[in-house]
């Protein structure tokens, strides 16, 4: 599995305020959408949300974003290697995700750019 880079997650209290600076300090436009009642703005190599309480404690888990080649080769090399998935592999706006948690307990969500059927 090649690991393509990696997403800073942010989850902000005002997201307008956050994507003006987020877009002034990395100098690229935020691509926005919803997703699951949380606001989102993907801003360089940021991923800023923004959205209820009950929805954030659940984000603020997850330590960052993984982007690779396929979605279900990580899954595949995750399961192997003793990562437990707790949710995916599913669609999103921008390909496939899935969320892992590695053996240290530590939390990633790994996405591909992979059309969906």
């Amino acid at each position: 599995m090649e690991i393509l880079g990696t997403t800073l997650r942010v989850c902000v209290d005002d997201l307008d305020a956050s994507v003006a600076f987020y877009e002034r300090l990395s100098g690229s436009k935020a691509l926005r959408f919803e997703r699951g009642g949380v606001s989102v703005a993907a801003v360089g190599c940021f991923l800023l949300m923004s959205g209820p309480a009950a929805e954030l404690v659940v984000l603020r888990k997850v330590a960052a974003t993984i982007a690779v080649q396929n979605v279900d080769e990580a899954h595949a090399v995750l399961s192997a290697s003793g990562a437990r998935i707790i949710a995916g592999p599913v669609p999103t706006p921008a390909g496939r995700n899935l969320i892992a948690v590695h053996p240290d307990g530590s939390v990633f969500e790994y996405v591909d750019r992979q059309a969906t059927p």
